[in-house]
């Protein structure tokens, strides 16, 4: 890597100008103005020890929720320990692939791991070395199933309405239709995938557990577009993979989604992870790196990084994707996450998320107006309720109890569990609602 250039004044002038800023505080809008710190304000000459007991006291001022019942697309799980020992070791943190690839063997085994581990929890033939994050996989995935003669893209209408953004906006670019599937009582009804689809229709973009939590009919969905001549894209949910039936299992073409829940903490926006993965014959369309495994001149096992388009660095204008790194270090703690969890590990933690989701939705029935919404349709860890108050207030009355309460949707609530939340939680949580709709 080459030494770090700040950017001029007028640089940065011109990457503002570029996104419709005028200012560099204009980037930070999204940040409520109350949390935010324009400077710490410390006294002069203070030692490293007082510097550092002053900044933990500001510290303790930030929020901690005691118990999480929010998803939405990024979720809490149990990390065991092992993760971050692995992964916070310097070898790997400050690892980079050098131009001549094949140097740096540590970590191309790591990524080939990875792969490997993607296609077993997928049941896909092929992955790539990860993408910048689940919507951009989403979007890569529709631009791999574009023809001369099939452009025209379906998208359901219950997937992530971020990943829904991210697809249209690259669709955009290229001038691609897109057409939006009504939802039918949380899901995709498969006379309404019917009556869209065309010849000219290249793919299916559908997501189960979808974002209201539903499982789709995923095996009607994929026949009816098979039968019409386009392919399907699964987004998936990688825990809900160690219990539901995968991608492959469906015969989806391409399986993508949010690798997030694989060891990665919640943060704010990131760094996350993009999962790709394809059957072999699409496997030259995948975008971004492929590491494969070969045996050097002495006949010892090796990896190389392979099926990688040099459009993509050096004639950008004519490739099909325009992504030429990956998520290494994400890729490697997803990695090691599924390594210390094993398959049953992953299985119990699929089980218990929806086990503790059943149980919750089942006492906030017996709240009135907190009913299901979609009453009938399995969910795995997510259900959205009504809300016979105000949705906002009582997610700040939540908040004032150390519980952070789910997303506010459509005026009900989406609410999702994992293994983290245990019976007292959800018990207290459903005491907490009952004091403040009494109010």
């Amino acid at each position: 890597m080459g030494s770090y250039i700040p950017a001029t004044g007028e640089e940065r002038k011109a990457m503002l100008a570029s996104l419709g800023l005028t200012s560099e505080e204009e980037l930070f809008r999204v940040v409520p103005e109350k949390v935010r710190v324009h400077e710490l304000n410390l006294p002069h000459g203070l030692s490293e020890m007082e510097t550092a007991r002053k900044v933990s006291a500001l510290a303790e001022k930030n929020v901690r929720f005691r118990s999480v019942f929010r998803g939405a697309g990024a979720y809490r799980h149990y990390i065991p320990s092992i993760v971050k020992t692995v992964t916070s070791k310097e070898d790997f943190v400050t690892a980079y692939t050098p131009y001549q690839a094949e140097i740096s063997q540590g970590v191309l085994q790591s990524i080939f791991e990875y792969q490997t581990q993607i296609c077993e929890l997928t049941g896909m033939d092929v992955s790539n070395a990860s993408v910048y994050d689940g919507a951009v996989a989403a979007a890569e995935a529709v631009l791999m199933c574009l023809e001369r003669r099939k452009n025209g893209v379906i998208l359901a209408g219950t997937v992530d309405p971020q990943v829904r953004e991210v697809v249209e906006t690259y669709c955009e670019s290229r001038n691609v239709p897109v057409t939006v599937l009504p939802v039918s009582s949380g899901a995709t009804a498969v006379e309404d995938l019917r009556a869209a689809l065309s010849d000219d229709t290249a793919c299916l973009y559908v997501q189960s557990p979808n974002y209201y939590g539903v499982l789709e009919d995923m095996d009607a969905l994929v026949s009816a577009a098979h039968e019409a001549g386009a392919r399907v894209v699964m987004g998936a949910n990688p825990i809900s993979l160690g219990l539901l039936k995968t991608p492959g299992e469906y015969e989806a073409d391409i399986a993508v989604g949010e690798g997030q829940p694989l060891g990665m903490p919640l943060g704010f926006g990131g760094p996350y992870l993009g999962f790709m993965a394809c059957r072999k014959e699409l496997m030259r369309r995948l975008p971004g790196r492929i590491v494969g495994e070969t045996v050097d001149g002495e006949g010892r096992r090796a990896f190389v990084l392979t099926l990688q388009a040099r459009e993509q660095h050096i004639r950008r204008e004519k490739a099909s994707s325009n992504i030429c790194s990956n998520e290494a270090l994400c890729a490697m703690t997803a990695s090691v996450y599924l390594a210390a969890m094993g398959p049953q590990g992953l299985r119990r933690a699929a089980e218990n998320s929806a086990a503790h989701a059943h149980y919750l939705a089942a006492e906030l029935a017996r709240i009135p107006g907190f009913g299901l919404r979609h009453e009938g349709r399995e969910f795995f860890h997510e259900f959205l309720t009504g809300c016979p108050v105000d949705p906002e207030l009582l997610c700040r009355e939540l908040a004032k109890k150390g519980i952070l309460g789910g997303l506010p949707v459509e005026g009900g609530i989406l609410w999702c569990c994992t293994e983290l939340c245990s019976k007292n939680d959800m018990d207290e949580l459903v005491t907490a609602i009952r004091e403040v709709c009494a109010q």
